[in-house]
């Protein structure tokens, strides 16, 4: 909600915004010029929000920031690694309201460009008690400063009022000395977010909320402006920064990188030109003199008239700009090695920190930065063998962050002989409200086009292909709204219809051998279309229904008769769900609430609290055994989102949420509560996207997605026992697309398939059996499902297997640092080969065998070589 850019950076250094009460801003350090980079994490905190902030291209330590306070702060930044400043060197208060932007001057130090909401200032450091000038005032709000690249014009942007909403943007080339008309313009279509653009030889252009960055040759003659890439981005942009000319690769001819800042995460965006003797050359077309990093007059001079410059730097000749890539484990390997070396002393001879270093290059392929042993202090110079698997794991895990042990699952569609084909005049418009189709353990529904809301009853043991004559099917007469399989009752199938009522169906087993054109029951009381309907998860005979009317009614199959009738709701109801225990009603609704209902007690809402601010639809579920509720729903900006709340406080709002993608349907959740893994995808998408669902802290953790090749129209999910452990099948769903039903297997890729692996199947319930009926439930009468174990009797537990002796794949430190004579090295060489040849004192196998006379042999033998001989002479 500013004009100013919400990311910048320098050489060394990334700070960004963030939305964290009482912590604005964020500091990174970054390694190895942002590419395979270890951050360390800091922040400070300024009293409001930050609106734009600059780093000095003269004192890499220097930031300058400006708030909602009205001040403009400058933060003299310690080495990451210590403890940044709490209160800043410089506090500087105009008095011209809400700052929008703040930019440091290009050739004079202590120089600052200030921009309020109408006017822009001009400040020196160095005199706190007015600015040098005060500009003259602008008809609207200022939206962008810029100076000239010698400091010596500043110029900045307007707001221009409109009467369109969605107004087209255009890049435009105007020449300083005539601003009555633009030299060149390109467009770059419409949008409701503003440009942000970075002036160079190459110009980077993007707007907030999208999903593009632009980028522009601009040059002195026709055609003025031309555009050289266009960067599709996998998340919506925040922010963009441009990494200053010397942090870049010359060798590899990288002319330009920029940082875009998204909801969770810095993506480095790299622009190469391709070049023969690319890493090889440097091409000096490429790389003109750049600026230099030492000012050129202070900011007295430059007020006074003066227009000296910044020396320029050549590239090539002054050191250093070429920064080799690093991988990003040998500098975890580097970082742990150097921090236990810090608290810990090997015994024997000490070895210096530049031995240490060679070792580690002997290690590994490219070289590792180093550091001084006096840089800092209390740390030993001792050499230390490698830690423990464990170990390093968790130092990995504490530096990287959290990670799911199901972050590499795999989705794969079984073989053709699993799937059902050839089916015809599929309904493939099923309301947002339906899954768009449903299945069990033994056979699948799903609608057709057809008039009069038919049904199709797929048999699971019979896939294949379909004969081409017409199938029996269920004659629901009115269209079908939503559906549902009985969990209790294999062929017990629910059917709500545009006409407010409820059908019961009972398919007979082996699937349908005729038409059905009488339900078993009809339940009526709603007085408009039904949107959705679910079973009780515990007892039997006990459904629920969402409707049009604005009320939930509970419904006892066995009486036929509505028993509660829930109200509270002021719009559409998208989506309701049961706790795991039965207890709770869980509903998220048009009108931005997520409410808890307690049926049993009252009729009004037990919770209620902020819901997704999306009109476009939700879905609701409970996770982590009841503990929390998960809605994937849509943001103000229409992005599918996740959002967390806690079961016991929902009026404190989500807990957490994360951004998906944009996409106009609605994503349907799968929660196995086995493993937490939540899967979700929407009708019409090629992406199924899986996350574990933890209950602390980043509470989502992404899992690889599955990708199906054609967009598929629903996907619905059997029960965990249709798992094959053997293949570490975590779930198994079947896919609908427009002629197929296809199974799809969710596997966690596990070295050591021959054992049960207990880690991921955890004791699950059998929920297929119902623990109360529906007249004991409604009298008050509580339980919970029994559980019972998925290993097979054949297999053994992973967690029992025998443990085996860890093999070490490398030689101990101190064999690297003795130093050998020649001979030892022969004798090891020597050593090596006898024991990759295998001991030659053994017997030949043929020793063995049972051979003819010695006088035989001899003649044999001289039979042999005479033949020898003649084949030769031959």
């Amino acid at each position: 909600s500013c004009q100013g850019n919400h990311i910048k950076a320098n050489s060394k250094l990334v700070a960004f915004n963030t939305e964290q009460a009482g912590k604005a801003m964020k500091l990174w350090k970054t390694v190895s010029c942002f590419r395979n980079q270890i951050f360390t994490f800091h922040l400070f905190s300024p009293t409001d929000v930050v609106t734009d902030m600059d780093f000095s291209p003269f004192e890499e330590n220097l930031l300058a920031t400006c708030s909602g306070d009205e001040t403009v702060k400058l933060w003299r930044l310690c080495d990451p690694e210590l403890e940044q400043p709490s209160s800043p060197e410089l506090t500087i208060c105009p008095g011209q309201g809400r700052l929008e932007m703040v930019h440091f001057h290009p050739s004079s130090s202590g120089l600052l460009a200030v921009g309020t909401a109408k006017c822009p200032l001009i400040w020196d450091t160095s005199r706190q008690d007015a600015p040098l000038a005060v500009l003259e005032q602008h008809s609207d709000q200022l939206q962008s400063l810029s100076w000239k690249r010698d400091g010596s014009l500043l110029a900045s942007s307007c707001k221009v009022r409109t009467a369109n909403i969605m107004r087209s943007r255009e890049v435009k080339l105007w020449d300083s000395r005539k601003l009555s008309s633009s030299l060149s313009s390109v467009s770059l279509g419409t949008s409701s977010g503003t440009s942000e653009l970075y002036s160079d030889i190459l110009n980077v252009c993007y707007a907030q909320g999208d999903t593009v960055v632009d980028c522009f040759e601009v040059s002195s003659s026709e055609p003025f402006l031309s555009q050289v890439s266009h960067c599709l981005t996998d998340t919506s942009t925040r922010g963009v920064a441009m990494v200053p000319k010397l942090a870049l690769n010359v060798m590899s001819c990288e002319v330009m990188c920029v940082l875009q800042l998204t909801d969770s995460c810095i993506v480095p965006i790299s622009y190469h030109v391709p070049r023969k003797h690319s890493g090889q050359e440097f091409h000096e077309d490429l790389y003109p003199d750049t600026m230099g990093t030492t000012p050129a007059m202070p900011a007295e001079e430059w007020w006074q008239g003066g227009n000296k410059q910044v020396i320029g730097l050549n590239r090539q000749q002054d050191p250093p700009y070429f920064k080799p890539y690093r991988c990003l484990n040998q500098l975890v390997l580097f970082v742990l090695r150097w921090r236990k070396s810090a608290s810990t002393q090997t015994k024997g001879p000490k070895q210096s920190f530049l031995q240490q270093n060679r070792c580690l290059q002997r290690r590994s392929s490219s070289a590792v930065p180093s550091r001084s042993p006096s840089s800092t202090s209390g740390l030993s110079s001792g050499f230390l063998p490698s830690p423990s698997p464990s170990q390093s794991a968790k130092a990995i895990q504490s530096l990287l962050g959290p990670t799911s042990k199901f972050r590499h699952i795999q989705g794969a569609v079984m073989h053709r002989d699993t799937h059902i084909t050839n089916m015809r005049g599929l309904n493939l418009t099923t309301p947002g409200e339906c899954d768009g189709f449903c299945v069990n353990r033994h056979r699948v529904a799903v609608p057709l086009s057809i008039s009069g809301g038919q049904i199709a009853i797929y048999e699971r043991s019979q896939p294949g292909r379909l004969p081409d004559a017409s199938l029996p099917t269920i004659q629901n007469s009115v269209n079908v709204a939503d559906f549902s399989w009985d969990p209790f009752d294999t062929h017990r199938l629910a059917v709500a219809g545009d006409d407010a009522k409820i059908r019961l169906w009972q398919v007979p087993e082996g699937g349908l051998k005729e038409t059905l054109t009488e339900p078993e029951l009809i339940l009526q009381g709603h007085t408009e279309k039904i949107y959705s309907i679910k079973f009780h998860p515990l007892a039997s005979g006990l459904l629920v229904s969402s409707s049009y009317d604005l009320t939930v009614r509970l419904w006892n199959l066995e009486s036929g008769e509505q028993v509660k009738l829930l109200t509270g709701h002021k719009d559409q109801v998208f989506g309701i769900a049961w706790s795991p225990d039965g207890k709770f009603l869980a509903t998220v609704c048009k009108d931005g609430k997520v409410r808890i209902y307690d049926p049993r007690k009252s009729t009004s809402p037990l919770q209620e609290g902020p819901g997704p601010e999306g009109p476009r639809g939700a879905r609701i579920v409970w996770v982590c055994e009841g503990k929390y509720l998960l809605v994937s729903g849509f943001d103000s900006r229409s992005e599918r989102g996740l959002y967390l709340y806690s079961a016991d406080s929902l009026s404190s709002g989500a807990i957490a949420n994360i951004q998906v993608d944009v996409s106009p349907s609605t994503l349907i959740p799968f929660y196995d509560p086995d493993t937490n893994v939540i899967i979700l995808t929407g009708k019409g998408d090629t992406r199924v996207h899986i996350y574990e669902i933890v209950p602390e802290d980043p509470y989502f953790m992404e899992c690889s997605s599955f990708h199906s090749p054609e967009p598929h129209k629903g996907l619905a999910f059997l029960p965990k026992t249709e798992c094959n452990v053997r293949d570490v099948e975590i779930a198994v769903g079947l896919m609908l697309s427009k002629t197929t039903i296809e199974p799809v297997a969710f596997r966690v890729p596990r070295v050591k398939k021959e054992f049960f692996q207990d880690d991921v199947y955890t004791d699950t319930a059998v929920w297929w059996e119902p623990v109360l009926t529906a007249s004991a439930w409604l009298s008050g009468s509580n339980g919970q499902h029994k559980k019972i174990s998925l290993k097979p009797k054949n297999m053994t537990a992973v967690s029992e297997a025998p443990k085996e002796a860890p093999v070490r794949k490398y030689l101990p430190s101190s064999v690297y640092l003795e130093e050998k004579t020649d001979e030892q090295k022969k004798e090891e060489l020597l050593s090596a080969m006898v024991a990759k040849l295998g001991n030659m004192d053994d017997p030949l196998p043929q020793e063995s065998f049972e051979g003819v006379a010695d006088d035989e042999w001899v003649s044999e033998y001289h039979g042999a070589d005479l033949c020898c001989k003649l084949v030769m002479i031959k």
